[in-house]
């Protein structure tokens, strides 16, 4: 069984950017011309130039602009938000087939699994969800560590099952969220301290939510990237911690799960 849906981008509660409207602008693109581009798609010139001005007419900023005179007697080009429109657009299509390739692989029709879509938008207790690219993947017999980076500039350690990484198709390159629990976060205030957990990332304490038992830390390590910690409140008192200290967050690479 194969899913398809087409992708339409709205602005004020109307059409904006559609599928066919999207084909116009590349042949645009490529051709420099409203009328050859009509014909290449192929719709009628007076099509084109409604679609056109629907188009501008929607945006805040002209998508086309025309131009007169030279040797060719002028022609029709995108302008530099145009073209930004047409790589987002390629983006979000990109996006589109990979969820849709997700939802071919999770359900049969045939057999009526189709409650398993629901899984898809399943909200996640962890507390620390963070972003990053894939940039290495170590292949063991068993297990493999793959190593991620985030946009504080740290790597992150990633130990799965080599089933795992088959599974959600892990590549170099790939856009993937690591989720692990506060709770598996450790706090050091000695960031020389050696310890055999494969991820070790300083960072500046920016809040402190005080609890009679447990206690949340928020760490930026870098970049606006922030972990969540959560210890006892009398091991804060141990250690002396306050919002604005530096300290090390640790967390062993097996507590990592990956989602893409």
């Amino acid at each position: 069984m194969e899913i398809s849906s087409n992708l339409t981008l709205e602005l004020f509660n109307q059409p904006f950017l559609l599928e066919k409207r999207i084909e116009l602008l590349f042949a645009i693109q490529r051709m420099g011309s409203i009328s050859k581009a009509a014909k290449e798609i192929p719709m009628s010139y007076k099509s084109a130039w409604e679609a056109v001005d629907s188009m501008n007419n929607l945006s805040h900023t002209p998508i086309l602009i025309r131009e007169t005179g030279g040797v060719g007697g002028g022609g029709t080009k995108l302008t530099a938000y145009g073209e930004n429109l047409l790589k987002t657009y390629r983006l979000l299509k990109e996006e589109q087939k990979k969820f849709l390739k997700s939802l071919e692989e999770r359900t049969d029709i045939d057999t009526g699994t189709l409650k398993i879509i629901g899984r898809l938008a399943m909200q996640i207790s962890a507390r620390n969800q963070i972003q990053g690219v894939v940039e290495y993947i170590e292949t063991g017999k068993v297990n493999s560590s793959v190593y991620i980076k985030l946009k504080s500039g740290y790597s992150l350690v990633s130990v799965i099952t080599n089933g795992a990484v088959e599974n959600l198709h892990l590549q170099v390159d790939d856009e993937v969220v690591a989720i692990f629990k506060s709770s598996s976060v450790l706090l050091t205030t000695d960031i020389s301290l050696n310890i055999s957990a494969r991820n070790k990332f300083q960072g500046v304490i920016k809040e402190i939510h005080l609890g009679e038992i447990n206690s949340e830390v928020l760490i930026d390590t870098g970049n606006s990237e922030m972990i969540a910690s959560v210890v006892t409140s009398n091991a804060l008192r141990d250690l002396g911690l306050k919002v604005g200290d530096s300290v090390s967050a640790i967390i062993k690479a097996s507590d990592v799960i990956l989602g893409k």
